[in-house]
């Protein structure tokens, strides 16, 4: 826009991203995985019915997204995301997707810092697992509320954008 400058530029982490949920949600996947398997192996080896033998393919399908897939996929998008603090907005495109935040006007402003530095910036409150819409449980990438996703150096950004909303 007129008038408008760029005061910083960033991406997400890049490569494998875990979480602390994660130490929950890898062996759930396991064993949700590993049940699909031995129910899909036990359906098609024996001359159980057709029914039954389709029955297991869409919690295998389900086991493979939920064990790798969803980890890949949060990678693919992560790399594809951009983000950049201006004089006005703050901005997060994802292919051709933008998000475009009033700077002045955030709904909330929270950081979640780790121990290297690096962080998360939530432009909004959490929503609760209950909603049922929160599918940022799985992926951090599906998260509905706008964020930056483990920048490095969070605190400056996180100071950047509280300056800029207060001017």
């Amino acid at each position: 826009m007129a008038g408008e400058s760029t005061l910083w530029k960033g991406r997400p982490h890049q490569g494998l991203l875990l979480r602390p949920i994660d130490a929950f949600i890898i062996p759930f996947s396991l064993l949700w995985a590993g049940f699909a398997v031995f129910w899909n192996i036990a359906a098609w080896s024996t001359e159980a019915e057709l029914f039954f033998r389709l029955f297991g393919l869409p919690f295998l399908v389900a086991g493979a997204y939920i064990t790798v897939g969803r980890l890949w996929f949060d990678i693919l998008l992560r790399r594809a995301t951009r983000y950049s603090i201006t004089t006005e907005r703050v901005v997060i495109s994802r292919g051709s997707k933008t998000v475009s935040l009033d700077i002045r006007h955030l709904p909330a402003l929270e950081l979640i810092e780790l121990s290297d530095g690096s962080g998360t910036i939530r432009f909004g409150p959490a929503i609760s697992l209950l909603e049922g819409r929160n599918l940022g449980i799985w992926q951090p990438t599906f998260d509905p509320v706008p964020q930056f996703i483990r920048i490095p150096r969070a605190r400056s950004v996180y100071e950047l954008i509280r300056q800029q909303a207060g001017r």
